[in-house]
């Protein structure tokens, strides 16, 4: 989960995800959406493939993102899971 909450502190990275959500892009198209270099986008997503929240297929010499949405979910439920133990905790239970 560790990894999952590393890639999600990179405000580009959780703008990805949002990319993400509406469909598979190209790696070119993605990188063409943001005010960085491609390597530095690259990176990026690298981190979010080793986390686990985007997978990459090639086709030809086109690589294509998607969500990864089982990962996105389990990190979610753990937050809202998190959010209700520390909600109880508040309210002095």
């Amino acid at each position: 989960m560790g990894d999952v909450f590393k890639a999600l502190a990179h405000p580009v990275r959780r703008d990805v995800l949002r990319v993400l959500r509406d469909g598979p892009s190209s790696a070119g198209a993605l990188a063409d959406r943001f005010p960085v270099s491609k390597p530095t986008m690259s990176g990026h997503f690298a981190t979010l493939k080793e986390a686990g929240l985007i997978v990459a297929e090639r086709h030809g010499t086109t690589i294509l993102y998607r969500l990864n949405a089982s990962v996105a979910d389990e990190a979610i439920a753990w937050l809202m899971d998190l959010a209700g133990r520390d909600s109880g905790k508040d309210a002095g239970e």
